[in-house]
């Protein structure tokens, strides 16, 4: 239905990252983004135990909307020091007070904090919402302000039925490539981290 009926109109609301993309219509964005454990409570542990992560780690978030992840790390590793970042003025400042200390407005391709922060630099369907040239940009910020590991996660296909789907569903992505295409970007970018892709 949005590939149907998405409108150039439609996708700039979006990229507006405001309340309309979190909390509007349908049509602009999630329709309602609100905080459900399904969502990073099993995929955290997974974190942890593959990263090494504990007490004594430091995390940073970079996309962290609301800092749903962000409190599911707190909530999950004790002690653990975990940050986001987000372009987003409206969803930082709609965080819950548990976590608004620990989050901050910032661009990811200007990542606000010293080289080599972060045991854990994550970045969940975020940085391909920049121009290719910004994504350049934040691939090299995260990989600067880590000490040890990333993992981001992009939208790519793998084949034309996918592409067309993702061109149909797609609202914020400015950069869409192939599989193919993102590792030989990271190449570019000197990006060494892990990484994973969302195909609608």
């Amino acid at each position: 239905m949005r590939g149907a009926e998405k409108t150039e109109a439609d996708q700039a609301v979006a990229r507006r990252f405001g309340k309309e993309f979190f909390d509007g219509d349908r049509r602009h964005g999630y329709g309602g983004f609100t905080y459900h454990p399904r969502f990073w409570q099993p995929v955290v542990p997974t974190f942890r135990d593959y990263y090494s992560l504990d007490g004594e780690s430091a995390v940073l978030d970079v996309g962290c909307a609301k800092g749903f992840m962000v409190r599911d790390f707190k909530e999950s590793i004790s002690g653990i020091s975990v940050n986001g970042i987000d372009i987003s003025d409206y969803a930082i400042g709609c965080a819950e007070e548990d976590v608004s200390d620990d989050l901050k407005v910032a661009d990811a391709r200007e990542l606000p904090f010293d080289d080599a922060s972060f045991d854990l630099v994550v970045s969940i369907n975020t940085i391909h919402n920049l121009d290719r040239e910004g994504v350049v940009q934040a691939l090299g910020e995260i990989e600067r302000v880590s000490r040890s590991f990333s993992y981001v996660t992009v939208d790519a296909y793998r084949n034309e039925e996918e592409r067309e789907r993702m061109m149909k569903w797609n609202l914020t992505a400015q950069t869409i490539l192939s599989d193919s295409e993102w590792v030989g970007l990271f190449a570019e970018a000197g990006y060494k981290g892990d990484y994973y892709w969302f195909v609608p």
